[in-house]
Order: C-alpha cells, then structure tokens, then sequence
C-alpha cells in the first residue's frame, strides 16, 4: 500500500512540476527496489513489507539528519537546507512520531508488560516495540529509555 501511495505521489510530483519532491521520491523508490532486489538474492520471493519500508524511510530521515550537522559543521548551509527538505518529503510518509512524554509511557508500558527486569531483557522489549510500534517511534530514543529504565 505504502509502495503504490509513493509511485502515485511521484506521478503527482512530477505533474506538479515539485523538483524537491520529484527527486526525493526517486531516491525513495530507487531505495526499496535495491532492499527488493536484495531480498530476492535471499530467496525471498515478496516485495519489501510496508514495516520494512517504513523502517528503510526513519533510516533515511535518519542519514539526513547526520548529513545536515556536517553540513552545518562545514560551513555549506545550502546543501543542509537541500537535506532538510528532502527529510519534509520522507516524514510525510512516516506515522507521526511519537514524542517524548508518550514515548516513556509506551516504553514503560511494554517493560511493564513483559514483566522486564534487567538489561538481558532490553532485546525482548526493543523487538516488542519494533513490532508494535513499527514507523512511529525513534527507536534510538526508545533504546536510551528502555536502557535507563532497566538498567
């Protein structure tokens, strides 16, 4: 679903003559076909799920993100602005976050809820998370929480 929303937003773009979102929607869509191009070479027959689509979409916000803080460090603030909007372009794609306050009650819910006691559980809560909250939640974030609340 998540595939066809993207080819259709890149016909839009592209009538609409949106340079910024023409070539971001490119970088996305030449993305997944590598991620399914490299699933076949697994054996795994499907296209890329919409969980891994999502997830492959944080990673990119989360690149530009880093991109932008060397640009800034460098000097070169036109090519940060040029990340920044491309990052617009790709969170329009993502769940909205969950933020700060929410995302402590979601973590202690889930630590809760699996009855976690210690740091050798921090995998089984992460991969719970990763499961329920798929798209919607920086996991690196989640990890300092779950991390701190176990620890």
């Amino acid at each position: 679903m998540l595939r066809e929303r993207l080819s259709e937003e890149l016909k839009s773009a592209l009538k609409g003559k949106d340079g910024t979102r023409v070539s971001t929607l490119r970088l996305i869509l030449a993305a997944l076909k590598d991620r399914d191009i490299a699933a076949r070479g697994h054996g795994v027959a499907d296209l890329v799920s919409d969980d891994e689509i999502l997830a492959m979409l944080q990673s990119m916000v989360r690149q530009r993100r880093e991109s932008i803080a060397l640009y800034e460090k460098g000097g070169r603030l036109e090519l940060a602005k040029v990340e920044a909007d491309e990052i617009t372009v790709i969170e329009s794609f993502l769940p909205r976050q969950i933020e700060d306050d929410a995302l402590r009650d979601v973590v202690d819910e889930t630590v809760d809820r699996l009855g976690a006691t210690g740091l050798k559980d921090m995998g089984r809560v992460m991969a719970a998370l990763k499961e329920t909250h798929a798209g919607s939640m920086d996991f690196s974030k989640a990890s300092a929480l779950v991390k701190a609340r176990l620890a």
